[in-house]
């Protein structure tokens, strides 16, 4: 079996992590549900979760990612708004880009590394 390397793209904001895969997935979530709690429930993470996690996009970026209705006949609603689509767009081309520039490099360390981690010690 072939030792499976993968790479992650993340946008910091000094330490704060702006976006990266997650994100990326509750965005794409949010805009198919209209809903962060049915995104929510699709990812498998509680809602407090995905919420912080949308609020800590939303500080990230000057415009926000996610546009949030409250209460109403139907509960509310959320919906990502042009500038989420935009910057999931972007996101998503840098990770396109990472993926054609690395995988050669993944390929030449491939044969450092072991078949399978050594879980006996530390990964720090």
């Amino acid at each position: 079996m072939r030792t499976r390397l993968r790479h992650q793209v993340r946008i910091m904001l000094d330490d704060k992590i702006a976006l990266g895969p997650g994100k990326a997935t509750l965005l794409e979530a949010i805009g198919r549900h209209g809903s962060i709690s049915a995104a929510a429930r699709e990812m498998g993470m509680s809602y407090t979760r995905a919420w912080a996690l949308v609020d800590a996009m939303n500080r990230c970026f000057r415009q926000p990612v996610v546009l949030t209705v409250t209460g109403g006949k139907r509960g509310g609603g959320a919906e990502v708004s042009a500038e989420g689509y935009e910057v999931l767009r972007r996101y998503r081309a840098m990770e396109a880009a990472a993926s054609a520039a690395l995988d050669g490099l993944f390929d030449d360390m491939r044969p450092m590394l072991r078949d399978q981690p050594d879980t006996a010690g530390s990964d720090h």
